[in-house]
């Protein structure tokens, strides 16, 4: 015989079953109906409520049509957002390329002759001239007691970004070919040229050689054909002709001397590429994060102070881990990071690796407490332009307002890099400075906006127990 249920015992069950159909309702729902709602949308038979997967977008069911306005409200609110960020936003990025270089980069001329060649090379290149690129300044060869080797030291410690030298006895050389013609003679030895192709690599193949090399080419031509007029009525010249034709046709011409060759292609990747999805994995641990505590209810059980240690907590030991996979890596395309440090310059990689992941993730982890997921994507968007945009081309070539780049993570970290992989000028204790003293800033933030954040949901849930009490 079947026990009989009290009336309390009954009551007890419909309250729980109630519950677990209000529960299911809210999960379609995206929130938790009235009493009135739950029962009609619970029926089955009920006319009130809608139909669960039976309705087309365009239904007239009262709860549709409430459905429809707020979709369409969101989605109009979220275009408008996306096309301020293409108007406001991606013009930095377009802006860092549009008429570049919008400056000369700075060179030098340093005449160590002394005669007639010197005195050609620096007439024809420092002349005013609209089209380069490069703006040539005439520095005294007494600066430079070292001589030529001097010039090209300082040209790899980024004093200037380009030199040309005229080579000491270049004039007497070619005298001296000219009066007794000489087979071995080569015009190529009276100007040197000396660059850092590591500095920037887009700089050095699209800015300084093509310039360097057009202004050159120039002088030597003009330097030739005044030759040829000089030697013209000469008794050598069908001496010169048969025994050194070269001497007539190009008596001055230019080596290039590449002191800092981007000579790792997969350097590419640490140094501008790479640095895009280094941020992406940073903003997934963002995002994992975020999604583990509101699983776990971690962001209302803990107090604020372990909260904030959890999170922090987290991101500095999930980055550690990461960025030494992403060094590990590195090393197994063969990127040689052993160039300036010995072997300790893997070391330094995965530091710099390290503090860029900290800093590129940290820097959303903050706002995210005040923005959320749907508003993080937009500053993340903003974050990757504002980097990128001082990452390709040097910033002296750029408009002067993106002289910020100086202090931007992605710039520190590309130098950082380059003085790793490619021996360029170490500026590793200025980097390093930049990218500590970010991830000290977005640690501040976290703690800010996730302060904001507390006092918010406790007042949210305040208000919720005051209602319930009501």
């Amino acid at each position: 015989m079947m026990p009989d249920i009290s009336k309390d015992e009954r009551a007890s069950t419909s309250h729980s079953t109630e519950m677990q159909e209000s529960q299911k309702a809210e999960r379609v729902y995206g929130h938790a109906p009235s009493r009135s709602q739950s029962g009609a949308s619970l029926n089955p038979n009920a006319q009130s409520g809608p139909a669960l997967y039976q309705n087309t977008f365009f239904s007239r069911d009262p709860t549709m049509t409430a459905a429809r306005k707020l979709y369409m409200k969101m989605l109009i609110a979220g275009m408008f957002a996306s096309t301020f960020v293409v108007f406001g936003i991606f013009p930095i990025l377009y802006g860092s390329f549009y008429k570049t270089p919008a400056r000369k980069l700075p060179g030098w001329i340093v005449d160590f002759d002394g005669g007639i060649v010197g005195q050609a090379v620096i007439t024809g290149l420092a002349a005013p001239n609209p089209f380069s690129l490069v703006n040539w300044s005439v520095m005294p060869a007494s600066q430079f007691p070292g001589g030529v080797n001097e010039v090209a030291n300082n040209v790899a410690e980024e004093k200037t970004w380009v030199a040309v030298t005229v080579n000491s006895g270049a004039s007497s050389r070619l005298s001296a070919a000219l009066a007794s013609p000489n087979a071995s003679y080569d015009g190529s030895q009276a100007i040197s040229v000396y660059g850092a192709e590591a500095r920037n690599e887009n700089a050095y193949r699209g800015i300084l050689i093509p310039s360097a090399q057009a202004g050159l080419t120039i002088v030597s031509t003009q330097f030739a054909m005044q030759s040829a007029r000089m030697v013209s009525n000469s008794s050598t010249v069908s001496q010169l002709m048969s025994t050194s034709p070269q001497t007539l046709v190009t008596p001055i011409y230019f080596n290039i001397f590449n002191l800092r060759p981007f000579d790792q292609p997969v350097a590419s990747v640490v140094v501008f590429v790479g640095l895009l999805f280094v941020l992406i994995l940073s903003f997934f641990i963002v995002m994992i994060g975020f999604v583990a505590r509101e699983k776990t209810n971690l962001r209302r059980l803990l107090t604020y102070r372990s909260l904030v240690q959890l999170r922090l907590a987290t991101s500095f030991i999930a980055y550690f881990i990461l960025s030494l996979f992403d060094s590990l890596l590195a090393l197994a395309f063969q990127l040689n990071v052993n160039k300036k440090f010995g072997h300790g310059g893997f070391m330094v990689f995965w530091m710099v690796n390290f503090l860029g992941m900290c800093t590129m993730g940290l820097a959303m982890e903050g706002p995210l407490s005040l923005l959320g997921p749907p508003g993080l994507p937009f500053l993340f968007l903003i974050w990757i332009l504002v980097n990128v945009a001082v990452c390709a081309f040097p910033i002296e070539v750029l408009p002067v307002i993106y002289r910020y780049g100086y202090a931007m993570p992605f710039y520190a970290i590309t130098k950082a890099c380059r003085t790793i992989v490619f021996s360029t000028k170490n500026t590793l204790g200025l980097d390093f400075g930049i990218l500590v003293a970010w991830t000290a800033f977005c640690c501040l933030t976290v703690i800010l906006f996730g302060y904001v954040r507390r006092r918010r949901d406790m007042r949210e849930t305040r208000q919720l127990e005051e209602e319930k009490l009501d």
